[in-house]
């Protein structure tokens, strides 16, 4: 386990010390029109209890998930449109407006960014208004821990990169620990009813991001 340790450290610093601001990430923009806009602001008044005139959000939160999908293009395409897909019966009823993330991170650890990184995305329930969320191909339809070591680094260099860039960011959370954020004053959520059961994207793929950003001390939920 310390030899592990160790060798995530090592390569995350190294990582890090590669990249720094010169940090690899390839735009790709989903769909993000007026309507996409108009629906985000009706989901902040509909979940949060206010107006806004802008999406733009203050990040204090980053948010690690797993598209639950092995291809890269499908998972996109998921993404891509302003509207969300009739088959998410688990949550079309709180709002039509599609899920998405700011980044997008292949298997091979390239990094995709979606949308303005300080635009509000719907990816966790709660916790949207102040959250940056990051999506990894892979979980297997929710069953399998199967992300890869490019992606762990990939993503300990994303951290990084946003926590320097928004110096606001408290946090790093997964998608699967969302629910130990609700006595959070970040929690936003007024439907009580609203929740979802998430299992990505797993302990172990959070264990060793974490270990390769424990120097920026960032909180995780608590138990």
């Amino acid at each position: 386990m310390k030899k592990l340790l160790l060798t995530i450290l090592a390569s995350s610093l190294l990582l890090y010390a590669n990249t720094n601001d010169e940090i690899k990430i390839i735009d790709k923009p989903i769909d993000f029109g007026e309507e996409r806009i108009d629906m985000t602001k009706a989901y902040i008044k509909d979940h949060y209890g206010f107006e806004v005139e802008s999406i733009e959000i203050e990040p204090r939160i980053i948010v690690l998930h797993w598209t639950a999908d092995m291809s890269f293009k499908k998972s996109f395409e998921r993404l891509k449109p302003q509207r969300l897909f009739s088959d998410r019966k688990d949550i079309v009823k709180a709002s039509a407006l599609n899920v998405s993330a700011h980044f997008l991170v292949k298997r091979d650890g390239t990094i995709y960014r979606l949308m303005p990184e300080n635009w509000m995305a719907r990816h966790v329930i709660g916790l949207n208004y102040s959250s940056i969320g990051i999506e990894n191909i892979g979980g297997k339809a929710n069953k399998s821990e199967d992300l890869t070591q490019a992606q762990v680094e990939a993503n300990i260099a994303l951290v990084r990169y946003l926590s320097k860039k928004y110096p606001t960011i408290t946090h790093l959370i997964g998608h699967h620990e969302y629910r130990k954020m609700e006595k959070c004053d970040l929690w936003l959520e007024k439907d009580d009813g609203y929740r979802t059961k998430k299992a990505d994207p797993g302990e172990q793929f959070m264990w060793e991001v974490r270990q390769g950003v424990v120097d920026l001390n960032l909180t995780k939920p608590k138990h």
